[in-house]
């Protein structure tokens, strides 16, 4: 499963395509999604473009999103503090 929930807070594996037409959430790929991007590898921009991005996605504020895993790679785990909103794909847990 690329999402699971730690109490209210959603964690997603993704696989991060950097340079991209257009940013987007894509196809299911084992335990990760791909999340395509249009900024660069450069300089941190993608990751500060990855969390504006599903800060946005999430409704919620850039600080309640956090990379916690592979932050100089693809592969990244990522942490949404209490997401207002579901990113598509993303069921919410069957406590709530």
């Amino acid at each position: 499963m690329w999402y699971t929930f730690d109490n209210d807070d959603l964690i997603l594996s993704l696989r991060i395509q950097p340079k991209a037409s257009s940013n987007e959430l894509a196809e299911i790929m084992g335990e990760e999604r791909k999340l395509r991007i249009t900024a660069p590898p450069v300089d941190g921009k993608a990751n500060k473009h990855i969390i504006a991005l599903l800060a946005k996605m999430c409704k919620v504020a850039k600080g309640d999103v956090t990379i916690e895993s592979g932050e100089l790679g693809r592969n990244k785990r990522v942490r949404i503090r209490s997401p207002r909103l579901l990113p598509d794909g993303v069921e919410p847990p069957a406590s709530a």
